[in-house]
């Protein structure tokens, strides 16, 4: 109710500034207890347990300054991100622009965030509390040898993250999705997976991969094939989109990534598609277009084990994330399932 009542004002600035403020006002919000949901809604992804399957996807939280936060409204995870070993300012502004005919978000952002260290410092005074806070790691722009970036973020990062994600599927930072092809994916995952390890021998966290909507057959079945054969946690799919599906408003020229409502189809087919790579051998998170629990659902249908919001936010406002989560428990009875995961890929 309260968002409602302040989005006219939010909208009315520019999209950068509505974001501080929307950040400032979490910050202001005291600590409480999530609302108890049912033991129907938690589910078990790559040895985690997630009390229920809607996150906040990497971009909300660059910083990491939120993230508790954003538990205590009831999101069963929250991905921090993306955060690079270096502060940068990302791309020249504007930069972020909201599609509000189309219900869609067009960001060329860049990677823009306040470092490693300025993350881990936050990380740090938060170690030991509860909840499932996942870092997405990124490289620096200007990296000379970005897999070294890779490698290092996950050296600081993986003692104090649930899981580490991946992130090579930006379209804002350039050649980054070359990093999906088949070659370069190994060489990353081998980094990463070795820094991992040398970081943490024992109890390391899960290592999840985010990959682009905008892929082709065999870079799908390439991608899946390394994912099992590395191990990997999870797939999240996917990042936003840089094809343009017919949209209304007059921004949709802008570059940058598309997410939001035009999304949906496409990254829903993505991840039928990843579904069928993998066999449903390793879980799935599904990212893009989700904006209901209707919504989401269909996603846990279609084969993921994990939703993640961000710019539904923008929409609805934070207490989204709840409204989803308490929103799937009539559709499961409605559907007759008894938990998440024995409607995983039901459709």
């Amino acid at each position: 109710m309260l968002f409602r009542l302040l989005r006219p004002a939010l909208f009315a600035l520019d999209p950068e500034t509505g974001h501080r403020l929307a950040l400032a006002g979490l910050k202001a919000l005291p600590p409480r207890a999530p609302m108890p949901l049912p033991a129907m809604l938690a589910v078990e992804v790559a040895g985690l347990h997630f009390p229920n399957p809607v996150g906040v996807a990497a971009g909300f939280d660059k910083d990491a300054e939120v993230p508790d936060q954003l538990l205590d409204l009831g999101f069963g995870f929250a991905e921090v991100g993306s955060i690079t070993p270096l502060p940068q300012a990302g791309n020249p502004k504007p930069r972020l622009f909201r599609l509000v005919e189309d219900h869609a978000v067009i960001n060329r952002m860049g990677f823009n965030n306040q470092g490693a260290e300025s993350a881990l410092t936050r990380l740090r005074a938060r170690a030991g509390r509860s909840g499932i806070v996942g870092v997405n790691i990124g490289a620096n722009k200007d990296a000379a040898d970005r897999i070294a970036d890779y490698a290092r973020m996950t050296e600081l990062m993986a003692p104090l993250a649930s899981y580490l994600c991946v992130n090579i599927s930006s379209p804002n930072t350039p050649g980054l999705r070359a990093l999906q092809d088949e070659g370069a994916l190994t060489a990353l995952l081998d980094a990463v997976l070795a820094a991992r390890a040398d970081a943490m021998p024992v109890g390391a966290p899960p290592v999840f991969l985010k990959v682009a909507p905008d892929l082709e057959p065999a870079d799908i079945d390439a991608i899946a094939r390394i994912a099992l054969e590395k191990g990997l946690g999870a797939l999240v799919v996917s990042n936003t989109t840089i094809t343009r599906p017919a949209l209304r408003s007059h921004h949709a020229g802008e570059s940058g990534g598309l997410s939001g409502a035009p999304l949906k189809a496409l990254a829903l087919q993505r991840l039928r598609d990843f579904r069928k790579a993998t066999g449903g051998a390793i879980p799935l998170v599904g990212v893009g277009g989700i904006a209901s629990a209707a919504d989401a659902w269909e996603r846990i249908r279609a084969g993921a084990s994990l939703v993640q919001l961000y710019s539904a936010l923008v929409y609805e406002g934070p207490g989204l994330g709840a409204r989803i989560a308490r929103g799937l428990i009539p559709l499961m009875q409605r559907d007759g399932f008894a938990s998440i995961a024995e409607a995983v890929g039901s459709e």
